[in-house]
């Protein structure tokens, strides 16, 4: 298929099919004697494999190794596990970053919300700040 087909159906612009083509993501296509680009069946499946791997986090050196492999070599399963092993580990540390930042952000909308009545703004201001510090 040329590419403004494949554009078509895996939702991608051409100009991104052509930058992972440019990255090495994206193998064997093939050039008609006019020299357009055409694509194997195969191809959908990869892009829908750098687009689902981008979406959980994964950087494009990452999503190598999770590309299905050329004909005639083995693919490293146990490679690929542990990438997704890694990716996962990072998102939890991730989550747990996150599930801190949003306690902090609470107990600072909480000072300031249950500011005393008998105080200025800016003594409000840093008694959130000491209660943060």
């Amino acid at each position: 298929m040329k590419i403004g087909e494949l554009a078509e159906r895996s939702g991608l612009a051409a100009s991104r099919i052509r930058f992972y083509e440019s990255a090495g993501l994206l193998n064997a296509v093939e050039r008609g004697a006019n020299g357009y680009r055409r694509y194997g069946a195969e191809a959908l499946g990869i892009l829908e494999i750098i687009t689902s791997a981008q979406t959980c986090g994964f950087t494009l050196d990452e999503i190598r190794p999770l590309l299905p492999v050329p004909q005639g070599e083995t693919w490293q399963q146990q490679e690929l596990l542990e990438s997704l092993r890694r990716k996962l580990a990072e998102i939890e540390q991730m989550q747990k970053r996150l599930a801190h930042n949003r306690r902090r952000l609470m107990g600072v909308i909480a000072s300031i919300e249950n500011k005393p009545q008998d105080i200025s703004c800016t003594d409000n201001v840093q008694r959130v700040l000491a209660k943060i510090r």
